[in-house]
């Protein structure tokens, strides 16, 4: 099975995991619909919605370039029916977009608080709400949320609360839909890294050039992604997927092509458990600014 022809909701999608996802749909002859809010160049940034959906083109799949705060439940339902609209439906929402800030609740701007539980919380409800009207009438209906697995380690939530509050509530999502929805065939599942990925938010937020090149590159979620979205949906529901595992169990066993940078140790993404040789993700901690 490939996605030729389906029509993903990426929400985010405009650089990064979520780019890396739909390119690689779009190989397969996939329909994006790219719901993110970067319209103009930031030299913080690379991508925008227009940039990612010509690479989406040029990959070989038809992108629709919508400029949406999902945090706003009208923009949300007006790009879900343009989609439509253009497309005829909606097989896949993915669940990209999120806000971080990885500070302690006292250096916590409750601005900022907010902007992730908006983003990560209420964005990811409301474009569920949106799609799955139409996901359920998809012969292989998908939901894919960037989460973390459940895990309730104490040792997660005391350098960063608000941000671990936030992703926490993507997964209890994951859950929930999967749960609610599961008689109706909707695949409901959460992917996450095994390490970092080299991403703008590790290098802006964490570590710069030297924590990127402990990364692995988005290609590895994707290459995960699409061996999920691609099973049958009735199947493959309530899931906590790391990317390496789901890759193993597909068959690969060659990874170095989703190495940064050769012969360097993996840092190990939060809320996972490092493997031999890897770097531990309080590792991370330690490299952002002001630490």
């Amino acid at each position: 099975m490939n996605l030729a022809g389906k029509t993903l909701f990426m929400s985010g999608g405009s650089r990064g995991i979520g780019l890396a996802i739909a390119l690689r749909a779009a190989r397969d002859g996939a329909n994006i619909v790219i719901a993110a809010k970067t319209a103009n160049p930031d030299p913080r940034l690379e991508g925008t919605v227009h940039t990612a959906a010509a690479a989406v083109e040029a990959a070989g799949g038809k992108a629709l370039a919508l400029v949406v705060d999902i945090r706003d439940e009208e923009r949300v339902k007006g790009a879900v029916a343009r989609a439509i609209e253009v497309f005829g439906g909606i097989d896949i929402l993915v669940n990209n977009a999120s806000a971080i800030r990885l500070t302690g609740t006292l250096d916590m701007p409750v601005k900022r608080y907010d902007l992730m539980h908006g983003v990560n919380g209420r964005g990811t409800f409301v474009c569920a709400q949106a799609c799955l009207p139409h996901l359920l009438n998809s012969p292989n209906p998908h939901i894919l949320t960037l989460s973390p697995p459940l895990v309730t380690d104490p040792k997660w939530f005391k350098d960063f609360p608000a941000y671990t509050i936030a992703k926490y509530t993507m997964r209890l999502f994951t859950l929930a839909l999967a749960g609610e929805f599961r008689e109706h065939g909707v695949a409901v599942n959460s992917l996450w890294p095994r390490t970092a990925i080299a991403t703008a938010a590790v290098r802006n937020e964490i570590g710069g050039a030297d924590m990127i090149a402990a990364c692995r590159k988005p290609e590895i979620v994707a290459d995960a992604a699409h061996y999920i979205l691609t099973r049958p949906s009735r199947e493959c529901s309530g899931n906590f997927f790391l990317d390496d595992e789901v890759l193993l169990a597909a068959g690969v066993r060659e990874f170095s092509q989703y190495d940064v940078k050769a012969g360097v140790a993996f840092q190990a993404d939060f809320f996972v458990e490092a493997l031999p040789g890897m770097l531990r993700a309080d590792n991370m901690v330690k490299a952002m600014p002001g630490s």
